[in-house]
């Protein structure tokens, strides 16, 4: 009975580590593509985690999927529009350059050039503000005041 309950305490801690994928591929540039696609795919459960990556059963049979795809001849393309269609475009950690993704891709350079295009007018407007043709910069005086303080500065200076 001891003898039973060792092997017992023996074999519980080996039935409860996961189960692990192993895949047989026809030749070394299929395993590639499998590794370069399943790092490529996010997780639709994880979000933030890659297909290979992941412990998720849905990504489990994602790569059991792609392993079959790929046995079967399937194209990288093909392949993930396979995934596309079932998953949507949140599935690719790079999306396609579409119409619904072009603010995505140029959003940010959009935002930089008129950042900039707002400092270059802001810093022209402070120079040509602080650089009149007059030697007062606006002061709110009349032409007649402005010549009459002209007069006691140039009589001042005497």
């Amino acid at each position: 009975m001891k003898r039973l309950l060792f092997l017992l305490a023996l074999w519980l801690p080996l039935s409860a580590q996961a189960a692990i994928d192993t895949f047989e591929f026809r030749d070394e540039a299929t395993r590639e593509r499998f590794q370069r696609l399943t790092a490529e795919l996010r997780c639709p459960k994880c979000q933030n985690n890659n297909i290979a990556d992941s412990n998720s059963p849905i990504a489990e049979d994602l790569r059991v999927e792609i392993h079959r795809m790929l046995q079967a001849g399937e194209s990288d393309e093909a392949i993930v529009d396979f995934m596309v269609a079932r998953y949507g475009e949140f599935v690719l950690y790079r999306p396609r350059m579409t119409g619904h993704t072009m603010l995505l891709w140029y959003g940010p350079f959009g935002l930089l050039v008129i950042g900039a295009i707002v400092v270059l007018v802001l810093t022209r407007r402070r120079r040509d503000r602080g650089t009149g043709a007059d030697d007062h910069p606006e002061s709110g005086l009349s032409e007649a005041e402005k010549r009459r303080l002209d007069e006691l500065l140039k009589q001042e200076e005497k």
